[in-house]
């Protein structure tokens, strides 16, 4: 599916679609390659070509992204007939100074997130992105 030039990485309105309260769905493949999908709060990174999302390193999620390192994974979300879905390869870290730096961009988008030492953050470094953003005004 081809999209318009506003629905791609770095473009006003995607960052804009990117930026806005809205939550997202995380899609990975299972060991046994039936999709895996839960709802997420995710970030989009322009600069550093990223989605980052975070989470318990005991959530499956994290578990099945850490046990095979550049996973192929896919964010995506919608509201109305507006969509957007990030496909690339997935890496957890426990990073502190990566952590906590998905932790502010969370707290930006959505909500400062209770306090964890069970914390990581899931890394799509984006190899390709699909649908259609709403224009700027």
């Amino acid at each position: 599916m081809a999209s318009a030039p506003d629905s791609q990485p770095g473009s006003d309105a995607f960052v804009r679609f990117w930026s806005d309260y809205r939550l997202c769905m995380l899609a990975s493949p299972r060991p046994d390659g039936s999709i895996h999908q839960v709802p997420v709060g995710a970030t989009y990174d322009a600069d550093a070509n990223l989605v980052r999302i975070i989470a318990s390193k005991s959530s499956f999620k994290a578990r099945n992204v850490a046990r095979r390192p550049g996973l192929r994974a896919s964010v995506s979300q919608v509201e109305g007939r507006w969509w957007s879905t990030i496909e690339g390869w997935a890496t957890v870290s426990s990073d502190p100074e990566r952590v906590a730096e998905a932790v502010r961009r969370y707290a930006e988008r959505y909500r400062q997130p209770r306090e964890s030492s069970e914390r990581i953050v899931i890394e799509i470094a984006i190899e390709r992105a699909m649908g259609s953003v709403p224009p700027l005004d």
